[in-house]
């Protein structure tokens, strides 16, 4: 299955350029959090991650978007992107 994750960072952003890029590349579900800051709480990031299975895809507009490092993303924590047959799409 795919899913999709968005994030916008403040209040003034908008996501609606992530989810019509998202909803474009087929995701079936979309998960997104807003006005995230600085902050690491990610509750729909949170939701999205323990949803995924084997052979599931999630794909997000940027890298940026589901992390501000990439270490971030590949930390034990994550388990599910980092030890599972997951595929990650970016599509910006």
């Amino acid at each position: 299955m795919k899913y999709g994750y968005a994030r916008v960072s403040t209040e003034d952003q908008n996501p609606a350029l992530q989810l019509a890029a998202l909803k474009k590349a087929g995701c079936q579900k979309t998960f997104k959090d807003e006005r995230t800051g600085a902050t690491t709480k990610r509750p729909a990031l949170l939701r999205c991650l323990k949803t995924l299975q084997d052979g599931d895809t999630l794909i997000v507009w940027k890298l940026d978007r589901l992390a501000r490092r990439f270490a971030r993303i590949v930390r034990p924590g994550n388990y599910r992107l980092c030890m599972s047959r997951i595929m990650l799409l970016f599509v910006r």
